[in-house]
């Protein structure tokens, strides 16, 4: 007989301690909302995330959990998944910790077509450390950072970066629309290969820019708008339009997705036997093993 899990089975018994209004609450409902919808095993979703207000996440959820070091969540979870790929692995991680310190492994595990989902709480700001300019804030923001003309660097794209690096599943949602948010994810983890679900997730706090308010007058949906997800060069085009070509209008929902890559998973020839944490160690006396060694 299956088991039917009800919501609050993914609940922890800690509470968030985010700022009252951050961005980040809705993520962690419409990430629950999703392994819920899927009735996921709890014991076989591991959540790991790295350093800053959005990596505490894991903390929330019952489930398994990791903390990797900062920028270095994406590489903790490529390892989980190939010593056990029957887990279900998600990562979840802000912009300065994936998009900054993380960038360099963020772009070779989408180049690699990992089967993770990856969850990035966009605040563009640096949040725990108390404001300052992260890799997405804008052109000429004012922060605590860059305080007298406001920041001079160009911002990352994650999602253009993520379509150039080989991601198969590539959306962008936004923290004051939970129920489509929670649609995302829960295609995104279904998805086999890389998902990034980047979340426009505000800092109440420290971003005084960009509010919800910002984005509620500028957001609008790309599915209600005909865009094609199988079109990469439509991608592009959308990946672009905010903030370079525009700041008015920032497109959310299903930018990219291609269900017919071949995961890393599929590909090495290690796992041909199956998943190497239910495999024999291939020697009868473990002992004798280890007398090697010492």
């Amino acid at each position: 007989m299956k088991l039917e899990f009800e919501m609050d089975t993914y609940k922890s018994e800690i509470k968030p301690t985010w700022c009252p209004g951050c961005g980040d609450f809705a993520v962690l409902r419409a990430l629950q909302m999703s392994i819920h919808a899927l009735q996921l095993e709890p014991w076989n979703i591991l959540v790991v995330s790295g350093i800053g207000c959005s990596s505490n996440l894991p903390h929330f959820l019952s489930t398994y959990g990791f903390h990797a070091i900062h920028g270095r969540a994406l590489p903790v979870a490529e390892g989980a998944k190939l010593a056990n790929p029957d887990l279900q692995v998600i990562v979840t991680g802000g912009d300065g910790d994936g998009y900054g310190i993380g960038v360099g492994h963020f772009i070779h595990a989408m180049r690699r077509n990992f089967d993770i989902t990856y969850l990035v709480m966009n605040n563009q700001i640096y949040g725990l450390t108390t404001g300052q300019a992260s890799p997405t804030s804008e052109k000429g923001m004012k922060t605590k950072s860059t305080p007298i003309v406001g920041v001079i660097e160009n911002p990352v794209d994650p999602i253009s970066l993520a379509l150039a690096s080989g991601a198969t599943y590539v959306a962008r949602a936004f923290s004051g629309d939970v129920k489509g948010m929670a649609e995302l994810v829960k295609n995104g983890i279904e998805h086999h290969g890389f998902s990034l679900i980047d979340c426009m997730s505000p800092c109440v706090t420290y971003n005084k820019v960009n509010t919800y308010d910002f984005f509620r007058e500028r957001v609008y949906d790309l599915q209600k708008e005909g865009h094609d997800s199988s079109d990469m060069k439509a991608a592009f085009a959308k990946a672009i339009e905010w903030p370079f070509v525009q700041h008015d209008r920032i497109p959310l929902g299903l930018f990219y997705r291609n269900e017919n890559v071949p995961t890393y998973e599929d590909l090495e020839p290690g796992l041909k036997k199956g998943s190497p944490v239910r495999q024999p160690l291939g020697v009868e006396d473990p002992d004798e093993l280890l007398a090697e060694f010492l």
